[in-house]
């Protein structure tokens, strides 16, 4: 692969990827984030707001994925006031609460941002 991810932020605004039906972006949000581990990617963060904040808790199809890019260092950034708004302050499992200045930084710093 000839893109490096390192200065890429990827932003999750929803609780998979696309658009289909639930069990579809469960599936390649997971497939998604496994592949970037396979290929050995390091995105710069990986943001989560709006329904994407949902990833980060309790009943996420991809909690080990995220956990893995944890491990690696990888900053997980979830929107606080998204978590509040769905009743998951307290289901948070995997990266950092943050605000939507952590968010707008962490883009700020990015060479590019992704939306998936």
């Amino acid at each position: 692969m000839n893109q490096n991810f390192s200065d890429t932020v990827i932003l999750f605004n929803n609780d998979g990827l696309g658009y289909a039906d639930e069990a579809l972006r469960h599936k390649l949000a997971t497939n998604y984030l496994r592949t970037l581990l396979e290929l050995g990617q390091r995105p710069q963060a990986i943001l989560f707001y709006a329904a994407g904040a949902k990833l980060v808790a309790t009943g996420s199809p991809c909690l080990k994925e995220l956990a893995e890019l944890a491990a690696l260092g990888v900053p997980l950034i979830a929107c606080r006031t998204c978590l509040d708004f769905y009743g998951l302050m307290d289901a948070v499992r995997v990266g950092e609460i943050g605000n939507m200045m952590r968010i707008v930084e962490a883009q700020a710093k990015a060479g590019r941002v992704i939306t998936v």
